[in-house]
């Protein structure tokens, strides 16, 4: 009599791929609808979190189509395998979160000043949603950052106001800034670009009549509602991560100081109470561009 040997099957093996399959599809559609389309930061964090928890679920069940191959000879390594393969995306972004998270210290709010930050033009909106209210920076987060990124701080040229501000608003343009707000000259009030000029070329090498020439401070001004009063040039704008596309507001403050003009720059993560580096990243990019542009004349 011929005794023919049947093969145990995992069902936990072929469940965790069809598991790791959906976590993978639902992650990289959530994905590409916050980076390119009108999903909102807290829906989408939701929907990764939920992909993530289905991700390590099917790895666990992976786990166990693997032993039982290793034990009983049990079909589903290559159902197991895939579910390894598929689980790496979502996964791994929380992974590299995480540990930024535990490394980096718990602030959303960056600047090259923390003595006297630059002050944004109009206030960032706010919308958390279900990620609850977020506490406002504090002299202890200051702290934190200074501890962390002793170097960060702004930069020193030695040029014109109005030819250094053309150099930032340039380079901030070539850094995915999307500029909303813009006070130049010192005496110039703030004003908010029209959405057919913003970030348009022409924008960018302003013509000899629109170059912001430092003048006098007035004595005296008229405060107006909504937006500040004559003083420092700055830049506001929002840009968003490279990768996940999480939104951040960023302002660029000139101020001129004997023969030099000073450049600082805030950037602020509008989700959440950690922006896990991106942040000071950010400014480093844009001020070593900025070192570039402006070649030659950067002081001590």
């Amino acid at each position: 009599m011929t005794v023919r040997f049947e093969r145990p099957v995992s069902r936990a093996a072929f469940l965790s791929r069809r598991l790791a399959v959906f976590a993978f599809l639902m992650f990289v559609a959530a994905w590409g609808l916050h980076r390119f389309g009108p999903f909102g930061t807290p829906s989408f964090l939701a929907v990764a979190l939920a992909a993530g928890v289905i991700a390590a679920l099917a790895v666990y069940m992976a786990l166990l189509g693997i032993a039982a191959l290793w034990f009983k000879g049990a079909r589903g390594g290559k159902a197991s395998a895939a579910a390894l393969l598929f689980a790496i995306l979502p996964l791994s972004s929380f992974v590299i979160a995480g540990v930024n998270y535990i490394n980096l210290p718990q602030i959303y709010d960056v600047s090259t000043d923390l003595a006297n930050p630059p002050q944004w033009l109009q206030p960032p909106p706010m919308d958390t949603s279900w990620l609850g209210p977020r506490k406002p920076v504090s002299a202890a987060d200051r702290q934190a950052q200074l501890a962390k990124w002793r170097d960060l701080t702004g930069r020193r040229y030695e040029g014109a106001l109005d030819r250094v501000y053309t150099a930032a608003r340039k380079v901030a343009v070539d850094q995915g800034l999307a500029i909303r707000f813009e006070r130049g000259a010192p005496e110039q009030g703030l004003q908010e670009l029209p959405a057919d000029r913003q970030n348009k070329p022409d924008d960018v090498v302003p013509d000899a009549l629109d170059v912001p020439v430092p003048m006098p401070r007035p004595e005296k001004f008229d405060e107006v509602e909504n937006t500040l009063p004559p003083g420092e040039p700055s830049i506001q704008g929002e840009k968003r991560t490279l990768v996940f596309g999480f939104r951040q507001d960023v302002v660029i403050r000139l101020r001129e100081e004997t023969e030099t003009t000073l450049v600082d720059v805030r950037v602020a993560s509008r989700y959440g109470d950690h922006d896990l580096g991106s942040g000071v990243a950010f400014i480093e990019r844009y001020l070593r561009a900025l070192d570039a542009e402006l070649l030659g004349i950067a002081g001590d």
